[in-house]
């Protein structure tokens, strides 16, 4: 991949969880792709989850050898179901070729992109966004992955192991339950088929090679709502509400009220969830990173979102998108 896989600073792991470099080439010297072969490993800065490295062999032959730690399963990662669903995006041709899967060593092996990778300011562009909105119609039209995704399962999930182990809650944060079941209902009333879904689009995951664009890192991959997709990439680069309307507009092929308000709905739930996910990162990760204060940023623009009296308005959107005779149709994606 690039040299730095993650907008969020360059965060570096801690030793214990993650191998050091000459673990990893220790354990990489096992693997099929790299046994009996001389390699270079350079650690590539960025990761909040795994440890990365890239691994240039004797021959020029570049990779990415991803490791993950055993407490990502607090994080409802499911290595296995990544594996298969990189593999699946990879076939789509937009996901990096799988190299090799390790899962006892917790290692996967991707090849190396030669590219340039995405952040927000790339992103706040309408030619960047119609070029994204592309690419995720790429990977939604793909075969079915192995799991599916959903923000509103994953949310309790993170919530019960919040509240089970102890970690810290943000203030009020349970106040905003009602609302929650509320956003669930109606997006669940409207909601169409799921297709295969990224479901962590940051800008640090999407990557440029000078031609097309590709998608990478997996971990949080599987069948979701495609309003989930759209909104979370505008959520993480903190887009202005026009940005969003444009990308979807380029992924219906039209606008579509109803569909910008699923998106920001959908949006507000990934600030909402993600939070949590920072709590537990705070509480257990390898990464030396200030993880609480990146989740105070998303909950602080979740909690403005929730007071919002436009918040309303857009549940007023899509129940009368959805129950009024004559209302908006539904746009199916374009497919070029």
């Amino acid at each position: 991949m690039s040299e730095s896989l993650a907008g969020q600073g360059a965060p570096v792991a801690r030793p214990g969880g993650l191998p050091d470099a000459a673990a990893a080439d220790e354990i990489l010297g096992r693997l099929s792709t790299f046994e009996g072969k001389r390699r270079r490993l350079r650690l590539l800065t960025g990761g909040l989850t795994n440890r990365n490295y890239q691994v240039t062999v004797d021959a020029g032959e570049r990779y990415v050898a991803r490791f993950s730690s055993p407490k990502s399963t607090l994080l409802a990662i499911d290595r296995e179901a990544e594996f298969h669903n990189s593999q699946a995006a990879a076939a789509a041709g937009i996901g990096p070729e799988v190299v090799e899967f390790a899962p006892a060593d917790g290692v996967l092996v991707v090849k190396w992109i030669d590219g340039k990778t995405f952040d927000d300011e790339t992103l706040d562009d309408e030619t960047q966004l119609a070029r994204v909105a592309d690419a995720c119609r790429q990977l939604h039209a793909a075969p079915r992955f192995a799991t599916d995704f959903d923000m509103f399962v994953v949310q309790r999930r993170y919530l019960a192991i919040v509240q089970e182990f102890g970690f810290r809650l943000p203030p009020d944060y349970l106040t905003f339950e009602p609302a929650v079941r509320r956003i669930e209902a109606a997006l669940r009333a409207t909601a169409g088929p799921t297709v295969p879904c990224h479901n962590d689009l940051l800008a640090a995951n999407i990557m440029d090679d000078g031609h097309r664009i590709w998608l990478i890192d997996f971990e949080y991959s599987g069948n979701n709502d495609p309003g989930f997709e759209l909104g979370n990439a505008w959520s993480e680069a903190a887009l202005p509400l026009d940005r969003l309307e444009h990308l979807v507009t380029c992924y219906f092929g039209a606008a579509s009220p109803l569909q910008t308000a699923r998106a920001r709905l959908y949006a507000l739930m990934a600030k909402y969830g993600w939070t949590l996910w920072a709590s537990i990162q705070d509480a257990v990760s390898d990464v030396d990173f200030d993880f609480w204060e990146w989740g105070m940023e998303k909950y602080a623009r979740a909690c403005a979102e929730f007071r919002d009296p436009g918040f309303e308005q857009l549940l007023t959107t899509i129940r009368e998108s959805d129950r009024i005779e004559g209302a908006e149709p539904w746009p199916s994606p374009v497919h070029h």
